[in-house]
């Protein structure tokens, strides 16, 4: 009993002061990002490195799910998914026109009023919901 103790201090002792220094010859550890996850080695996965071509496919099934997180109240979640849907096709004008929905729930005037735009250039002519927010764009200038 008399041994434990001591060997039980030094290993707390040890566990307190962190990673024991490498021995010459051993490889270096890989560095860690900011979320303490390893680095990608696969570049095209990387985050922030996502690149975005025409599909429109995709861009109807990130409205889907962003029309889920809208109906459940979690409008940046719903924002971020419209955004998504821009990305994919820019030409959507439904993604533009229920993202500057969103960024309006999340009171951020300035974005909705960008995607509305945006909205206003995609849009046909003869679409019934650009008059109600050129309307709409008219009261917040």
């Amino acid at each position: 009993m008399s041994r434990l103790i001591p060997a039980l201090a030094l290993a707390a002792v040890l566990h307190a002061q962190g990673p024991v220094l490498k021995k010459r010859g051993e490889p270096t550890p890989p560095a860690t990002r900011k979320d303490g996850l390893p680095p990608e080695e696969d570049a095209s996965v990387a985050v922030g490195t996502k690149e975005y071509a025409f599909n429109p496919i995709q861009a109807r099934k990130e409205i889907s799910i962003g029309d889920q997180y809208f109906k459940k109240g979690s409008y940046r979640a719903a924002a971020g998914r419209y955004t998504e849907a821009t990305r994919w096709n820019s030409g959507e004008p439904e993604a533009w026109l229920k993202l500057g929905e969103a960024e309006e729930k999340l009171k951020d005037s300035k974005a909705a009023k960008e995607a509305y735009g945006k909205f206003l250039e995609v849009a046909d002519a003869k679409d019934k919901r650009a008059e109600e927010i050129k309307k709409k764009l008219e009261k917040w200038k």
